[in-house]
């Protein structure tokens, strides 16, 4: 038995936790949260990359020698250099919060289709290999094009239409444009 919310309650919770953090905190975004995990790995690695200067009035100000690191004002790197901030802790909590719903009885999936769903079996094949390569190849192109977009699609979709931002409807726009038809491709069934 599914025990599943349905599209309109799932639909109208995710909308009001929108609203809230978007009214306590800021909007809602992930992609960045990668750039952030990997300026402190290579922080760590070469600390040189970070740099923060605290000005005679007390001001502080941070960048790096690497130009996509530096973007924002070196905001990038003052965020890596605290990973207890708000964006990561929200990514982390998403991971959490999927563990814990599974746990507190959330819909489950047969044992089967745990690692390749049926529809994929239907349309690629059933090996598991093939799924995880599909499935990280996807990931790395949804990733890139979030970073070349300068935000993910909660950031600009959710986020971004919530707010009634041009951008925002213009990446959901593109992502559907894209998206449908890709998927008529790949899933013929």
């Amino acid at each position: 038995m599914n025990k599943s919310w349905g599209w309109l309650k799932s639909g109208i919770i995710l909308g009001m936790s929108f609203l809230i953090a978007v009214a306590l905190v800021k909007p809602i975004g992930v992609s960045t949260q990668y750039v952030i995990a990997d300026c402190y790995i290579f922080c760590q690695l070469k600390p040189e990359l970070a740099q923060v200067d605290t000005s005679p009035d007390g001001k502080t100000s941070y960048s790096s020698s690497n130009a996509y690191l530096d973007k924002s004002n070196g905001k990038y790197v003052k965020s890596s250099l605290n990973l207890a901030n708000y964006g990561f802790v929200f990514v982390m909590s998403m991971f959490a919060g999927g563990f814990l719903a599974s746990k507190l009885g959330g819909p489950k999936v047969d044992k089967e289709e745990s690692w390749v769903p049926y529809v994929w079996q239907e349309n690629i094949g059933s090996s598991g290999m093939k799924r995880m390569i599909g499935a990280f190849v996807s990931g790395f192109f949804i990733l890139f094009g979030a970073r070349l977009a300068g935000g993910c699609t909660s950031g600009h979709m959710m986020s971004g239409m919530m707010q009634t931002s041009l951008s925002g409807y213009l990446f959901a726009a593109g992502v559907f444009v894209i998206a449908v038809p890709l998927a008529i491709i790949i899933f013929k069934r």
